[in-house]
């Protein structure tokens, strides 16, 4: 299917790789500019805001309870959880300048919705490529509904989420005609343990969907996870975006860096080639087996009219001569000239 005019996604093809910058711009839209240059810079596809407002995503029952998610805010007294929500949310007017100098830095831009009024900005004003549904909002199905209409293509993310909840989330898209749909295994802990990751679960909504691209949304610290994904087949990778680490912030620990981003788009179109194809394929050249196959030799000196043994056989490359598949046709035929010690046998040599 096509996610953008440009980038056509099918399994095992070379992975869309999706820079996350979620609220890692600290709503400070320099620091959002620079993550954009640094991620095209990196080879990154694409850049990824939040939607999100202080409004559309949290009750006031959350913010009256002021319990940060992130263990680094859990302590905080110096501001609320309300204060902080929207200090790292993205304005409409942001967004679009975010938009705006993504298209001139060449690369695509998108953004997660939370409410309709952010479904509608990003379609009708941003003219978003796609829409990113995040993992809390898949069994939100008027919602999903909501997007789906819209006719843009569907990227969905499963973490939280059980398969029946996935297959229903799937029909709700499917029931208004938009079947421009790409499923993402997720994990929705910040970061899991390795085990908790199930990169299986690739291989199993391939197979319960075999209709649609499936990928990889990830939350793993570090590079190893998201390049396995590859290996199983993940057609986009969405990978959280830093210029640094230990960033004051909520998802800074979890993001690749600049390095790391390279590594990831580069590492996922090097194993996306070297899969290759489902069918056995020799790729050394007619000249490379011969240098290393073996030919059959003679383990002494012999001499014109001796029949050939078994003993008077041997294996050496390179793989000249009759291979060692032909050793039954050659015992007992005769040598029809004098040969020295390890003689690679031809056809000519023999009667």
């Amino acid at each position: 299917m096509k996610l953008t005019a440009e980038k056509e996604i099918y399994n095992f093809c070379k992975p869309y790789i999706i820079a996350e910058l979620g609220a890692n711009h600290n709503g400070d839209m320099e620091l959002a500019k620079q993550l954009i240059i640094q991620a095209k810079e990196a080879g990154a596809d694409c850049v990824k805001f939040q939607s999100w407002s202080k409004d559309s995503v949290l009750s006031r029952k959350k913010y009256e309870d002021n319990y940060f998610l992130t263990d680094d805010y859990r302590d905080r007294t110096d501001y609320t959880l309300e204060e902080i929500v929207d200090k790292y949310s993205i304005s409409e007017e942001e967004l679009l300048e975010m938009k705006k100098f993504a298209d001139e830095v060449g690369i695509d831009c998108t953004s997660t919705p939370f409410c309709k009024k952010e479904v509608d900005f990003l379609i009708d004003k941003l003219d978003a490529p796609f829409i990113k549904v995040a993992s809390m909002d898949l069994n939100n199905y008027p919602f999903l509904e909501y997007i789906a209409k819209k006719g843009k293509p569907v990227v969905i993310s499963t973490g939280l989420s059980e398969l029946y909840e996935i297959d229903k989330a799937v029909k709700t898209i499917e029931s208004t005609g938009n079947k421009d749909i790409i499923i993402l295994h997720c994990v929705s802990t910040y970061p899991p343990i390795d085990s908790d990751v199930h990169l299986n679960n690739i291989k199993t909504l391939m197979t319960t969907y075999p209709e649609y691209p499936i990928g990889f949304s990830d939350h793993t610290l570090g590079i190893a996870i998201p390049l396995a994904s590859v290996a199983l087949g993940s057609c986009i990778i969405e990978k959280h975006f830093t210029l640094d680490k230990n960033m004051e912030g909520w998802d800074h620990k979890v993001s690749a860096t600049k390095d790391e981003m390279i590594n990831i788009v580069e590492g996922s179109k090097r194993i996306s080639d070297a899969l290759g194809s489902y069918r056995i394929i020799v790729s050394e050249t007619e000249e490379k087996k011969k240098e290393f196959r073996r030919s059959i030799v003679i383990t002494r000196d012999m001499k014109k009219g001796e029949v050939i043994k078994y003993e008077d056989i041997d294996y050496k490359r390179p793989g000249e001569g009759f291979l060692p598949e032909m050793t039954e046709f050659l015992v007992g035929r005769t040598i029809n000239k004098d040969l020295k010690f390890d003689h690679i046998l031809l056809k000519e040599d023999i009667v």
